[in-house]
C-alpha cells in the first residue's frame, strides 16, 4: 500500500490510520509486541543501517524486517541468520519511506537501552532507519523525510525528544554517527535544544 502526503487543508487525523502513517509505504513485520500498559509514545530514535555495510538501493533491509533475508546471499549475512529485528520506519536514500510496524506497538530496534533515565526505549519510542553508513553523510531527501515524519509523530503522540541509538546505548551503538547532521534536523524542525539528546547538537 501506498499513499501520497495529505494535503495541508486535509484534517490532521486523515494523516494516519490508526499507528500507519498513510504517507509511508507499508510492509508489515512480524517482529513488534503490545507496549506496556500505559506507556506513552514520547521519543523518536534514529538508526542507520545498510546491507551489506555501504551498499544501497536494494531489497535486503525490508527481508531483514520481513524475516525473509537470504542468510546465504552475501558473507556479512551469516552472524545476523535468525536475528529477529523491526523498526517502525526506513528512510531510503532518496527519501522514499517504509514502515513495518504501527506505531501504536512495539518495534523491535533499540535492545538494551536507556534515555534520560528510562530503561527499555522499545517500550515508549518510534525507531527510524536511516539508509546510511555511521560517518558517512545522509543525503538531503532522507532529512527532508524525516523532518515530516518527525512532525507527523508529534501531533499524533507526546513526543517529548529524539535521540540517535549511540544516545540511548553508548559504547554499544554508534548509528546513526558522526555523519548525521542533527542540526541540520533541528533546522528543519525548528525544535528546541532541549528536545534533542544530550551532546546530540555539540
Amino acid at each position: 500500500m501506498k499513499a501520497s502526503e495529505p494535503s495541508a487543508s486535509a484534517p490532521r487525523r486523515a494523516a494516519w490510520q490508526g499507528g500507519w502513517y498513510r504517507a509511508a509505504r507499508a510492509l508489515p513485520s512480524p517482529n513488534h509486541g503490545p507496549r506496556p500498559a500505559g506507556s506513552e509514545v514520547d521519543l523518536i530514535v534514529v538508526h542507520s543501517i545498510s546491507l551489506p555495510p555501504g551498499k544501497y538501493g536494494g531489497d535486503q533491509v525490508q527481508a531483514l524486517f520481513t524475516n525473509t533475508l537470504d542468510w546465504d546471499a552475501h558473507p556479512y549475512f551469516q552472524p545476523l541468520r535468525g536475528l529477529q529485528v523491526s523498526a517502525h520506519f526506513y528512510v531510503r536514500r532518496d527519501g522514499r519511506l517504509w514502515q513495518f510496524v504501527s506505531c501504536d506497538a512495539r518495534a523491535w530496534h533499540a535492545g538494551v537501552s536507556c534515555f534520560r533515565g528510562r530503561e527499555n526505549c522499545n517500550d515508549y519510542s518510534v525507531g527510524v532507519e536511516l539508509e546510511g553508513l555511521e560517518g558517512e553523510p545522509f543525503e538531503p531527501a532522507q532529512y527532508a523525510t524525516l523532518a515530516r515524519l518527525c512532525r507527523a509523530l508529534a501531533r499524533r503522540y507526546p513526543i517529548e525528544a529524539i535521540a540517535g541509538h549511540q544516545h540511548i546505548a553508548p559504547g554499544r551503538k554508534h548509528d546513526p554517527g558522526p555523519g548525521f547532521d542533527w542540526r541540520r534536523l533541528q533546522g528543519l524542525l525548528r525544535w528546541s535544544a532541549r528536545r534533542f539528546a544530550d551532546g546530540a547538537l555539540g
